[in-house]
């Protein structure tokens, strides 16, 4: 009898590409980052190559002499692709291929990959599908080796993965009806929000930068059992969970995707309705990894991200994450939050001071009041409790004495 045919899949091994347009600019530690991407993806990085230049070659990214150079380099490393640290043009895409004659991908590819591998909703694969199409869409003529097969990127994965013959009718036409579902689960979302709202359930949203720990916060707050990994995007899914506060308040707290450098336009337009979760939030939780050296640039780009979405005047609690990491005991500091603390949402260093100030915070849109109310009035007990922090309670002959913070709604009624 013969053996079964077997099928491996090849180990991707990729040249990272970068170009420096200034001294002291961040293309090192993009690069870097680069790295960590490919890695997620799967890719084994085998070598690195940054040109200075004024400006980008509009035709070949980087210049004349270095695509010689890593033509080069790809025979000497047995590279199966390269992966610019920018976006490429249909022209430099396709330029670099015949030139190089090697599968050429981008920064966007290698996280849209990311993304097509880690999104496990309904909602996620049609976000990650819809950012797919529309980045190929406009590089059909570029897109060449890198699109002969399904998997687009790194790998073979995800929803939404096209051949390279599939034309622009065809994906237009999937665009289209993408953009319907698409529509129909924000619609969904909205309605999600508003019954949050009518039950005057207070939102904080977890945002920052990826990998700072925001699944582990949500997870040692809530034990939410969401997926951690020391990976970028190790969850792109919002998950939404009660937090309970000293004095029987609750917060509802949500997960979003994280940030990064160069975050795609079209995962930032295909998300949104993810992103936007922040938007309706009462507070931001913003989690920094204090021991991370690019923590003030990871901050930067947060801030960035949250004013494009136009999250504007909100508190803003920021979480200087994985204490436990940290090698100095400089100060930090961040002037844009309204409070910071020191936490290790790992170990739950600093997570009894987070809840007595989102306890204090809730408390401060309340109304104290002490009260009798009669018996016949007790189911307005529930409403405080839901809404408000019950501080006192005490059955007596002529009704309940209560002393509690209520909210307007609940004011009106006692």
């Amino acid at each position: 009898m013969s053996e079964p045919f077997k099928i491996e899949e090849t180990e991707e091994r990729v040249i990272l590409v970068g170009v420096s347009e200034q001294e002291g600019d961040d293309t090192e530690d993009s690069v870097t980052e680069l790295l960590e991407l490919a890695k997620t993806a799967g890719a084994k990085t085998v070598g690195v190559l940054i040109q200075k230049r004024e400006l980008r070659h509009p035709g070949t990214y980087i210049g004349s002499g270095k695509v010689i150079e890593l033509k080069e380099l790809i025979e000497k490393t047995n590279a199966t692709g390269i992966v610019c640290d920018d976006e490429l043009s249909p022209a430099q895409l396709k330029n670099l291929e015949s030139m190089l004659d090697t599968k050429v991908m981008d920064r966007t590819l290698v996280i849209l990959d990311i993304f097509a591998a880690r999104a496990t909703t309904a909602e996620g694969k049609i976000q990650v599908e819809l950012a797919q199409l529309k980045y190929r869409l406009g590089r059909l003529a570029g897109l060449g080796r890198s699109m002969s097969r399904l998997g687009g990127g790194i790998g073979t994965r995800g929803p939404g993965e096209k051949k390279l013959e599939t034309d622009r009718r065809l994906i237009k036409n999937r665009i289209s009806q993408l953009g319907r579902e698409l529509k129909e689960v924000r619609q969904h979302r909205e309605i999600t929000r508003a019954q949050r709202k009518k039950k005057q359930a207070p939102v904080a949203a977890i945002v920052g930068y990826t990998n700072a720990g925001k699944s582990t916060l949500l997870n040692t707050l809530t034990d939410a059992g969401v997926l951690e990994e020391d990976k970028l995007f190790a969850t792109l899914d919002p998950t939404t969970r009660v937090l309970m506060l000293p004095g029987q308040q609750e917060i509802l707290l949500t997960d979003t995707v994280g940030f990064i450098r160069k975050l795609p336009h079209h995962l930032i337009e295909a998300f949104k309705s993810t992103l936007e979760e922040a938007k309706y939030a009462d507070y931001i939780l913003h989690v920094v990894d204090a021991s991370n050296p690019q923590m003030d640039k990871q901050m930067h780009i947060v801030y960035e991200t949250l004013t494009s979405l136009g999250i504007r005047d909100k508190k803003i609690i920021t979480l200087f994450n994985k204490q436990d990491k940290r090698e100095d005991d400089e100060p930090l500091r961040d002037f844009k939050a309204d409070h910071t603390l020191s936490v290790s949402a790992k170990y739950g260093t600093g997570l009894e001071a987070l809840k007595d100030l989102l306890g204090k915070l809730l408390r401060e849109n309340k109304i104290l009041v002490e009260r009798i109310l009669p018996y016949d009035r007790a189911g307005i007990l529930q409403q405080i409790r839901k809404t408000g922090e019950l501080l006192e309670e005490e059955y007596r002959p002529e009704g309940i004495y209560i002393r509690a913070y209520v909210s307007q709604e609940v004011y009106g009624k006692v």
